[in-house]
């Protein structure tokens, strides 16, 4: 599994943002769909509030990826 950084220029982002940002999900409702359905973890816990506020050094895993993404501010 392969860690990517996602560099962010605010104090956080939100999960179903970042999703979209880092090119995981298409558009906002695959998003939302991708969390609800509980494939999303935060730092290494299942997480489904879709508002999540991500900062730096918070670490996304998707089930069906084989990337996790860790939040840094830029």
């Amino acid at each position: 599994m392969q860690k990517q950084t996602v560099e962010i220029t605010t104090e956080y982002i939100k999960l179903d943002q970042l999703l979209k940002f880092a090119a995981v999900a298409e558009n906002g409702a695959v998003a939302k769909a991708m969390i609800a359905d509980a494939i999303v973890a935060v730092n290494g816990e299942v997480c489904t509030i879709r508002g999540k506020k991500l900062r730096s050094g918070d670490v996304v895993t998707v089930d069906f990826e084989d990337e996790t993404y860790k939040i840094a501010v830029k």
